[in-house]
């Protein structure tokens, strides 16, 4: 395999972790714990690992011994930097552990532990993927365990390894399905602890314990490197609206830590478009409004970032879309026997009044859309909707007729990207190349103390990696019910953009005078050598949530 200058250089660094993870470790234990929420109901179904306590590695008086461990490990779902150091952590953890202890991938996520789909992780190999981008060791998959046969049919492979522990690496969903197996194996006397590691680049799964997800500062540090190339572009050209759609479907924190990162002229925050019950009318007057202002000290370009999910967020849309959802369930065959071009009117036809008005004043493009394939869980594919086309479209519609009213005098042209795929698999910042080594090495520590149904955990990352704590949450710790295909089902909480903490707080403060000013900050390539205030400073969220620092 030819590998990059880069790749030759960055195999060489040696992760920062936490001092209590090196040398003579002990555990302790805090007070029980309850769910987020629904604790009866969580509590009646997970009743083996319910109420377990938060752990924390101090150091310790006496080093144990370890008999060898073989363990298991699981990519789930879209890729993250920083995937290969958390599997590199635990098979270092265990190997310190003792020697002969074995790592074991299964291939192409979930499905490769149903399949029975394995490879052994030697040192030779893990050494290749140090400090690398990607899901490549072992690749990822979308499958979910959720079925008692599916725990079942793991097992067998499980059980033929003599392994004795998993290691789930996802998001809320994936971590769900480990509490889950959890529970079910603990229940049966399986013999096999899981363990789950938070991953998402989407930052959606964090909480008091879990300070962020792995990918989320790469991720990041990736989409403003080429939001601050485009906005040194802009400030040059001088004759472009750059409309910027960043990934998130479900929250809005890229485009908040990017926010803050760059200083765009406008960031569309979807938690705040919902409480404030906006239309996407809006959201459109809000922009060309700014538009406006800029155009009368005669500054013809800008920057929006949008988030990937702000359509669902809009209450109208979001009732369009339930609407659709229910309707094309009902009539998906006698709607795709209609002709291509005769659709939107079918669609506006068959809607209520509110729902079909809203539908007919949409784009064509978006409201084809709409109406496309949905994913396995009946949701329209968000990723699919060209929101950052529709908010360019829609501006420059209101434009003319605010400049039919004398209110506009200016010239709107327009670009538009979806920064999504680009931050996925970047090597990792080595904020995330720490983080993720110390998420796996914990992982590798809460094995060898026996224990199952907890979330690596690693705090205090704003300080100096020696100073972070690391230990580990009870996964039912994190849960609420939420419903799911008709059914209440257990679920970890997302966690959405707070609109009274801190980062959007410091946004908020800063974007009326970014609107009117060209306040761009140009934060260039990830930094992976030099002095630590370039090249391991966390997230501004992360800084702002941990420190209470003034932006």
């Amino acid at each position: 395999m030819t590998k990059s200058a880069l790749q030759i250089a960055r195999a060489a660094y040696q992760p920062k972790v936490p001092k209590t993870l090196k040398g003579v470790v002990a555990l302790q234990e805090g007070q029980p714990t309850q769910s987020v929420s629904h604790q009866e109901a969580i509590r009646k179904l997970f009743p083996n690992t319910y109420e377990m306590p938060v752990i924390e590695f101090v150091a310790g008086k006496e080093r144990k011994s370890y008999a060898p461990l073989n363990v298991g490990v699981i990519l789930s779902g879209g890729q993250a930097p920083g995937g290969h150091n958390v599997i590199a952590g635990i098979y270092d953890g265990i190997q310190d552990m003792n020697p002969n202890s074995r790592l074991y991938g299964f291939i192409l996520g979930p499905g490769g532990l149903l399949n029975h789909n394995y490879m052994e992780l030697t040192a030779d190999i893990i050494n290749e993927y140090r400090n690398t981008g990607g899901f490549d060791i072992i690749g990822s998959g979308r499958d979910k365990l959720e079925t008692k046969a599916q725990f079942d049919k793991g097992l067998e492979i499980l059980k033929k390894l003599n392994i004795q522990a998993l290691v789930i690496i996802g998001g809320d969903d994936s971590n769900t399905n480990a509490c889950v197996l959890a529970e079910y194996y603990a229940q049966i006397g399986a013999g096999v602890q899981v363990i789950g590691c938070p991953k998402t680049i989407d930052g959606d799964l964090k909480n008091e314990m879990i300070e962020t997800s792995f990918g989320f500062d790469t991720a990041c540090k990736v989409y403003s490197e080429v939001i601050g190339n485009i906005q040194r572009d802009c400030n040059s050209a001088r004759k472009y609206w750059h409309f910027i759609k960043l990934m998130g479907r479900s929250a809005s924190h890229i485009a908040l830590e990017c926010a803050l990162q760059v200083q765009p002229n406008i960031c569309i925050i979807s938690e705040e478009v919902e409480a404030k019950n906006q239309s996407l009318d809006d959201v459109i007057q809000y922009i060309a409004d700014v538009v406006a202002r800029r155009a009368d000290d005669g500054n013809h370009f800008g920057t929006v970032l949008i988030p990937e999910g702000l359509i669902e967020f809009i209450p109208a849309i979001k009732r369009l879309i339930a609407e659709l959802n229910d309707f094309l369930a009902e009539h998906d065959t006698e709607f795709k026997m209609i002709r291509k071009s005769e659709q939107r009117a079918y669609i506006i036809r068959k809607l209520s009044p509110e729902n079909s008005d809203l539908y007919a004043s949409l784009p064509e493009s978006v409201a084809r859309q709409l109406t496309l394939d949905r994913d396995p869980h009946g949701n329209v594919q968000v990723s699919l909707i060209e929101t950052e086309k529709l908010l360019a479209e829609m501006v420059g519609k209101r434009l003319s007729e605010m400049a039919a009213e004398g209110k506009y005098k200016g010239k709107f042209a327009t670009q538009v990207h979806f920064f999504g795929y680009e931050g996925r698999c970047a090597a990792p910042s080595n904020y995330d190349a720490d983080y993720c080594y110390s998420l796996g090495y914990t992982a590798a520590g809460l094995i060898g103390e026996g224990k199952t149904g907890y979330m690596s955990s690693v705090r205090n990352t704003t300080a100096p990696a020696s100073e972070w704590i690391a230990g580990g949450v009870p996964i039912t710790m994190m849960m609420n019910m939420e419903r799911r295909h008709g059914e209440m089902k257990p679920v970890i909480q997302k966690a959405l953009v707070q609109l009274d903490g801190g980062p959007f707080r410091a946004f908020a403060a800063r974007r009326d005078e970014w609107a009117i000013h060209t306040d761009y900050v140009y934060p260039g390539p990830i930094q992976y050598f030099g002095p630590a205030e370039v090249c391991d400073q966390p997230a501004k969220t992360l800084q702002i949530e941990q420190k209470g620092k003034k932006f």
